[in-house]
């Protein structure tokens, strides 16, 4: 049956690359089909300025089986592209202003050094997704001779978006700017075997661009996954597997602050599945590049919460990601236009915490990423505004999940009616009796993980 499926979505491909040589625009497929190996994953973000001493390609592929081993599933490798001269920012310059969309960084090393890293992680039976900027490219790119490529003001010159002085936004009403964009993202995947992208911004690059873009992509790799920086469900129909889940993020940011109770989330849960097709995949984070730098680490943002926050994220439906650093609770902002490294001492339980959560992740398909294949029930109980209570279903596979979301103690009875009986403590390994209606005294910011897998 899947050998099938894949001959149909390569059909269909095909067939959208007959309507583009046309002159039309492309039919991609009706829906996006997801690569089976998403259902369970965990992301990880690499910086691979910051991530060693060295600031190279060679020197993270180190580190790739302490991330197998930590659970991780899928690398996001940040901008691998030269960085344009041009209104630099810094003294190295944002990754996100690229200046040739076919090359390596040499700050990062080489094409080859970008190869061995793909390799190497697949070897381990890892996935490499790339970041892509398709929204824009540095000032002094070697597009830039196609300034009719470019969105320009009145005077000619090339817009500027935002404080974003050292980036040019390209034109999307002109084809063969598009097809160049086409190409370029069909070289990384054809030449050096990447599992899909990261696309930054992508909501203010056109729906139908990224559709054409991925039915061109999946001829050559039927199970590309894509990643879109944006929350917008249109991505998600055609394009994109997985989705930012920025929503989500800022309500645990506000829990955590105090500034919201625990059942926002049942609000903000009861219209999601609604709102995105079938299949799309929510990325779970406390942090990432952005977080991190502007807004702070999430000790900042979420205190003594962080903990419980990165273990929600990795049961409540969606894909975790992991931030370069946060396995060993790294508590700095790392610079963006300068060298910043890493430093990895653990300064806590942050490692051991990381890899259990990798385990659990991985031990049930009750957690699987979407609510088409694990159902997500709410488990009511005495102290909702408090208590974030939940099991997740996959045919006779159970999690049970209990969260203390606040910074008070909390005693709570929960209705757990047919899900009484014998569970196991996923974080102790202790056996547990829980009754119909089993009672609990939370600390502040406790979690307890239960699970049944038959």
């Amino acid at each position: 049956m899947k050998s099938m499926r894949w001959l149909v979505l390569i059909w269909l491909a095909a067939l959208s690359v007959a309507c583009h040589n046309r002159g039309g625009r492309n039919n991609p497929p009706t829906e996006k089909v997801h690569p089976v190996w998403a259902a369970d994953a965990v992301m990880y973000e690499l910086n691979t300025r910051q991530f060693t001493p060295q600031g190279t390609l060679a020197a993270a592929a180190q580190h790739l089986p302490r991330l197998k081993e930590l659970g991780v599933d899928v690398v996001w490798l940040m901008p691998v592209h030269p960085i344009g001269v041009v209104e630099r920012k810094g003294t190295l310059g944002s990754y996100y202003a690229i200046s040739d969309y076919k090359a390596i960084n040499p700050e990062f090393g080489t094409m080859d050094d970008f190869k061995a890293f793909v390799g190497q992680a697949h070897e381990l039976g890892l996935k490499v997704i790339m970041d892509w900027v398709a929204n824009h490219t540095s000032p002094d790119a070697l597009w830039s001779e196609n300034r009719d490529w470019y969105r320009r003001d009145s005077e000619g010159k090339f817009l500027v978006m935002f404080d974003w002085t050292d980036i040019a936004p390209l034109d999307y009403n002109k084809p063969d700017m598009r097809e160049a964009m086409i190409d370029a993202m069909m070289f990384w995947v054809r030449e050096t075997g990447i599992d899909g992208y990261r696309c930054d911004v992508a909501h203010e690059v056109p729906v139908d661009f990224w559709e054409d873009a991925v039915a061109r992509l999946q001829t050559v790799r039927p199970d590309i996954f894509m990643l879109a920086e944006a929350e917008k469900p249109e991505l998600n129909r055609r394009a994109f597997d997985a989705y930012y889940g920025w929503e989500l993020h800022h309500i645990m940011n506000n829990i955590a602050q105090g500034k919201l109770k625990a059942d926002t989330l049942w609000t903000f849960y009861k219209t999601l599945q609604s709102r995105f097709p079938e299949g799309s995949i929510s990325l779970n984070f406390t942090s990432n590049h952005d977080e991190n730098s502007w807004s702070g680490t999430e000790f900042e943002r979420m205190g003594d919460a962080a903990p419980a926050m990165a273990v929600l994220s990795y049961t409540v439906p969606g894909m975790p990601l992991i931030y370069n650093g946060q396995e060993v609770g790294f508590d700095r902002r790392l610079e963006f236009f300068e060298k910043d490294s890493i430093d990895w001492h653990d300064r806590g339980s942050f490692g051991e915490l990381y890899r259990t959560l990798g385990r659990l992740k991985h031990s049930s398909s009750a957690l699987a990423s979407d609510l088409g294949r694990a159902s997500f029930i709410r488990v009511e109980g005495d102290a909702p505004r408090q208590v974030f209570s939940f099991v997740r279903r996959a045919g006779e596979h159970k999690v049970l999940c209990v969260f203390n979301l606040s910074a008070e103690a909390a005693t709570t009875r929960l209705k757990l009616g047919t899900d009484a009986g014998t569970w196991q403590d996923f974080f102790t390994s202790a056996s547990a009796e829980l009754s119909v209606r089993p009672s609990f005294e939370l600390a502040p910011w406790e979690w307890r993980v239960y699970v049944n897998t038959p």
